[in-house]
């Protein structure tokens, strides 16, 4: 039985996982492993190189070119476009490692045991990263035994939590985050229908999380959204995520974050008539838009004034369930900037340390 592990937790494995042990990753395709691996390690400074291995069709540009060394005569390899210099340890990270050739397998082999290519040793303090695709769906390569026992092995499955923090920090469109937000079973096209399938190839095309970033990249020129745009929002990420996209435009949340804690005196009113479920929203966005930073520092006074006003008037409108809901998140650690945030204001910190006791007992 595999470990498995989100993104909080596999972050922590990162930082404590010895460079020389390597790491295997268990997941499908689609759900950002690459772009995740590079955003932390971009954090620490450090370079990360990316191969798709099944991709790939020739050794070379992972072990680099054989040539003759005229002072020798003998055979050697070129060090490939990507090596690093002496002192600069780097990440490889080998995406798709069990759809890859036999002859590449190979040289993947000596780099798991010695970090060692075509002779070649790479810097101390570099790391090698893997990842493997799961599922019926996939052409895949049988991997020997002896390479997996290379690698810690970890089930990577990024909660939709993980992504719409993601996305709150890279500028996905609010539509699209707000989405996902509604209907979590989206983001992994896991309620794809078979008759989506083409008549003459079988394919359905269902939507992944990368297919998400590609609509939002889509849409963010485009206020308004036409059939033409849906046809073409279909093509990215399936017909019934589409259209399911363009009816959720209109039950937008009533609030954004921004305006509550912008501007909460012209905006408060509208609690009064938000249900249970719309208040939870609420919360969540208003937790990804504080913990992404999405406010101007000369805004941090005004933002806390207002988060501590938004939690008094879910009390005074005996909205407990919306208040331990948020209580909860912000005491969540996978939201560290949110609980620094909130423990800026002592009657706020106090107010939720309350409830999220209250809750515990």
């Amino acid at each position: 039985m595999t470990i498995r592990i989100d993104v909080t937790e596999f972050f922590a494995l990162l930082k404590f996982t010895p460079p020389e042990q390597n790491i295997m990753l268990i997941g499908r395709h689609g759900i950002g492993k690459s772009e995740i691996i590079t955003g932390y390690y971009r954090q620490h400074s450090q370079r990360v190189v990316s191969f798709f291995l099944g991709q790939m069709s020739d050794p070379g540009d992972l072990i680099g070119l054989m040539h003759k060394d005229e002072e020798t005569g003998r055979s050697v390899f070129l060090p490939p476009y990507w090596w690093p210099n002496e002192d600069e340890p780097i990440v490889l990270f080998l995406d798709e490692l069990n759809r890859a050739r036999p002859e590449i397998l190979q040289a993947v082999q000596d780099l798991t045991l010695n970090k060692t290519l075509a002779g070649k040793k790479l810097p101390k303090g570099s790391m090698v990263i893997a990842a493997v695709n799961e599922g019926d769906e996939y052409q895949l390569t049988e991997l020997d035994p002896a390479l997996v026992s290379r690698f810690n092995l970890y089930e990577f499955a990024p909660t939709v939590e993980d992504w719409l923090l993601w996305a709150n920090n890279n500028q996905i469109d609010t539509r699209v985050i707000n989405f996902i937000q509604k209907n979590h079973h989206q983001l992994d096209g896991e309620t794809a229908k078979a008759d989506e399938a083409w008549q003459t190839s079988g394919l359905v095309k269902t939507p992944d999380r990368r297919a998400w970033v590609k609509l939002s990249n889509f849409i963010k020129p485009h206020r308004e959204l036409s059939n033409v745009h849906l046809k073409i929002m279909a093509g990215i990420v399936g017909t019934s995520a589409a259209v399911a996209f363009r009816q959720s435009l209109a039950a937008m949340v009533k609030i954004t974050p921004q305006q509550l804690l912008l501007r909460f005196n012209s905006h408060y009113k509208k609690l009064e008539k938000f249900t249970l479920p719309e208040l939870i929203l609420l919360n969540e966005q208003i937790v990804f838009w504080i913990d992404s930073q999405n406010y101007k520092p000369n805004q941090t006074d005004t933002v806390q004034k207002n988060l501590l006003a938004y939690v008094r008037q879910l009390q005074k409108l005996k909205q407990n369930e919306a208040l331990a809901h948020f209580a909860t998140m912000a005491n969540n650690d996978k939201f560290a900037h949110l609980k620094d945030f909130a423990g800026g204001s002592m009657e706020l910190m106090m107010l939720l340390i309350d409830y999220v006791q209250g809750i515990e007992v």
